[in-house]
């Protein structure tokens, strides 16, 4: 069957219809569909549980409890599905082997949807019903067992879990879906850039490739993970030069690498916001009530300042040896979580002291240093940030969890899809931006912040920058870009070109009207 792509391509060629009328007429969720594997027609394999889509694609495995089962199953070529309670950084080295990821917590935002939607691979979360007996090696799925070893199907695209190995399509990308992105481009015509979440030299070489114009958020703390761990917890938990100097040694190698894929383009580095249950979670000193509130981001810069003057040496470093090389590094440092002037003030700070000792190897240049906007106060007073900010970005993550009281990690497997099935939430607001209580957090907060420093530059990184729905509302209240997972790149190109064109035709309808 001819995909809607290649057939709206082929009737542009034909001359029977032109360039703006294709780009319209192309739906998002074919977009997705050429990314991503999917479950065949004629595959019968029996649904057993439901999850939260969390990262579309259909993948079948072995089923492997452990980062050890998942590593020997890609010794041998197996694919594997990782199943975990939920996930940590310290699994990612097992993630990013695995076909697919299945865990019993979580939902659109947590750790293994985000990092799972990063690297294109197909997950279920906050499935209810999965119990994981690591010890026995045993899952339990409702009433049926598996065992390590045993095959399994995960359909990231509608959240289920099918026994045994299903019958899958391979993802095939044509070159009719290039052309149509390039069209849908012309047609944005500058606004509305699509930017990529991207936190090394092989995220963002896809990103790019898939017609990413920079990186809106480069994740530093997701540099630190798998063998890397222990560097920052270390460096969060003994401090010293010596813990810090081998921090900023690796995060020096991975920027430059990013920065070299990614020349001439924005590279915008957050600097660490590790919520220190996830990367901490054997040091019970530590410990917060409720950690995704606790300790993290711009907080962290206040009580450990010598952790973001390291981060920012090992930015202004990486900047100044890739300027060395002849390169163009578009560097620009942002503060995340937030919560006001005063605090973006003192932090940036120590911050700007750091980058000073770097000012003759820089040549010049400048790195701006910008915040985000992802807690309710930090939206509320977003002029009083903008006055300490050289841009902002909105994590709308981060604001949607705030706004609500919703935990992004265990939410929605709870109660989201009763709430929406009942009318009592328009859709799930992790999923698709909450127009009339986060949207008008974002739309105020940017008139607010415009209004008092004219011209300054207000992207949103949330993974809502890759939702279409999501991409027409920050279109409309005049973001300069939306930056979301690399896969997601060709889907938000082409929604934004939508909206835009969108825009164009609702002005026209104004001055018809007049």
């Amino acid at each position: 069957m001819t995909s809607p792509i290649v057939a709206a391509v082929q009737a542009v060629e034909r001359g029977g219809m032109d360039r703006a009328e294709a780009v319209r007429g192309v739906c998002c969720d074919d977009v997705e569909d050429l990314l991503h594997a999917t479950l065949t027609g004629g595959s019968s394999t029996p649904v057993v549980a439901r999850g939260v889509a969390a990262s579309p694609g259909a993948a079948s495995g072995r089923v492997c409890l452990t980062v050890d089962a998942v590593l020997d199953a890609d010794d041998l070529g197996v694919p594997a599905v990782f199943i975990r309670p939920f996930t940590t950084p310290a699994d990612e080295v097992a993630m990013s082997a695995a076909a697919g990821i299945l865990t019993a917590k979580g939902g659109m935002a947590s750790h293994a949807a985000v990092i799972a939607r990063g690297w294109g691979i197909p997950a279920v979360v906050g499935v209810e019903t999965l119990a994981v007996d690591e010890t026995a090696g045993v899952v339990r799925l409702n009433e049926v067992e598996l065992r390590d070893g045993d095959f399994i199907t995960v359909d990231g695209s509608a959240g289920t879990v099918m026994l045994g190995a299903a019958e899958l399509s391979k993802a095939e990308v044509p070159d009719e879906l290039f052309t149509l992105l390039d069209w849908a481009d012309e047609m944005r015509d500058g606004r509305a850039a699509v930017l990529a979440n991207a936190d090394d030299a092989a995220s963002a070489r896809l990103a790019r490739q898939f017609g990413a114009t920079g990186v809106g958020l480069c994740r530093t703390e997701h540099m630190f993970l798998g063998e890397r761990l222990p560097l920052i917890q270390r460096a969060i938990t003994e401090g010293g030069k010596a813990a810090l100097d081998a921090l900023v040694e690796v995060q020096v190698g991975d920027l430059v690498g990013l920065l070299e894929v990614m020349d001439g383009l924005p590279v915008t580095v957050r600097l660490l916001d590790p919520p220190l249950h996830e990367f901490l979670p054997d040091h019970p000193e530590l410990a917060e009530e409720n950690p995704m509130l606790g300790v993290r981001g711009a907080r962290l810069g206040v009580l450990r300042p010598e952790l973001y003057r390291s981060q920012a040496a090992a930015v202004a470093e990486a900047t100044a040896r890739r300027l060395s090389a002849g390169g163009d590094p578009q560097t620009q440092i942002m503060v995340p979580l937030v919560v006001g002037g005063p605090e973006l003030a003192h932090v940036r700070d120590a911050v700007t002291d750091e980058l000073a000792g770097f000012a003759s190897r820089l040549g010049g240049r400048t790195i701006p240093v910008g915040a985000m906007i992802e807690t309710p106060r930090s939206a509320l007073v977003a002029a009083e940030v903008a006055g300490w900010a050289d841009f902002l970005s909105v994590g709308t993550n981060d604001l949607t969890q705030m706004t609500f009281g919703f935990s992004r990690d265990d939410i929605e497997a709870k109660i989201m899809r009763p709430y929406v099935e009942s009318g009592l939430l328009a859709a799930n607001p992790f999923e698709t931006l909450d127009e009339s209580g986060v949207g008008r957090l974002v739309a105020d907060a940017m008139a607010a912040a415009r209004a008092a420093r004219p011209g300054i530059e207000i992207g949103v990184c949330g993974e809502h920058g890759g939702d279409p729905a999501s991409i027409a509302f920050f279109a409309d209240a005049g973001v300069e870009y939306v930056s979301c997972s690399p896969h997601r790149v060709p889907v938000a190109r082409l929604a934004a070109a939508q909206a835009v064109a969108a825009q164009a035709v609702a002005a026209q309808a104004v001055i018809g009207s007049a």
